[in-house]
């Protein structure tokens, strides 16, 4: 074989190379998706409520044998303060590729090392968590993943509803309350909260209701009057601000999916 002859050879391997790894990469793409799992939090009047998340799993199937982990960058366990997952803060869970297909639902395996903390005590109170929870919280899905999309599901924890006192015993038990929204079918609400004198109010409550007057969820400005409502679906709804020394404050929205809706600032008349 000459040299021309040689180096025509080469080329066409080289050609036909490239062209099985660009298919293999294809052929990839079509097949897997990408999944980010985001928690925020929906609060309660508590200093601070510290959860042990011992494993994050998924279900690409329609029986119990087809649970398998996601694989955290950081590892097992994840610690959170859920109090601090206000204004636009989140922690992510996991951001994984896993195959394309049907997610059914996906289950939060807590620890033990659960505590809560009262306003204005310095003290962890030990937070009992049912063994069912040990043994994982199921959240459904239901979701089509294509292959070569990512998909973002936010959790929002409500905190409100998931701190539940034993009776006068001064227990607490922990019994999560968890909604999930697709970040792809779903859009956000942010604002400022101010008084009138246009200074920010931190930590205060900020609830978001239907248009049929039903509570959706809520949320609490950080220190510098900001919030942000994450996963809401579509929709018309009403921001209400109920607190000491003020008037009640309504304010309608909308909620276009994909978006972020400007709510803008947000001024509380001081109450006569």
């Amino acid at each position: 074989m000459n040299l021309k002859k040689l180096k025509s050879y080469g080329l066409i391997c080289l050609a036909l190379s490239v062209f099985a790894i660009n298919q293999s990469c294809s052929n990839s793409n079509d097949s897997a998706s990408r999944i980010q799992i985001k928690m925020v939090d929906a609060p309660g009047d508590y200093e601070q409520v510290n959860v042990e998340i011992i494993d994050v799993q998924y279900n690409l199937t329609d029986n119990e044998a087809g649970w398998q982990s996601f694989t955290p960058s950081e590892g097992y366990p994840i610690n959170v303060d859920l109090t601090q997952l206000v204004a636009g803060n989140s922690l992510i869970l996991a951001d994984q590729i896993v195959p394309a297909g049907m997610m059914h639902q996906i289950r939060l395996v807590l620890g033990e090392n659960n505590t809560l903390k009262l306003e204005g005590d310095d003290n962890l109170i030990s937070l009992d968590t049912p063994s069912a929870m040990q043994s994982g919280l199921k959240l459904n899905l239901n979701t089509t993943l294509e292959g070569g999309f990512t998909y973002t599901f936010i959790l929002d924890w409500v905190v409100s509803e998931s701190i539940v006192a034993a009776g006068s015993t001064g227990m607490y038990n922990l019994k999560p309350v968890i909604k999930v929204n697709a970040e792809v079918s779903s859009g956000s609400i942010s604002g400022l909260v101010v008084d009138e004198t246009e200074t920010a109010i931190g930590e205060i409550t900020v609830k978001l209701y239907d248009s049929n007057n039903e509570l959706v969820t809520d949320t609490m400005t950080d220190m510098e009057g900001n919030f942000l409502f994450q996963g809401i679906a579509g929709g018309s709804y009403i921001i209400k601000i109920v607190a000491d020394g003020y008037d009640e404050f309504n304010a309608e929205t909308e909620v276009t999916v994909g978006e972020i809706t400007d709510a803008g600032i947000l001024s509380l008349t001081p109450a006569p």
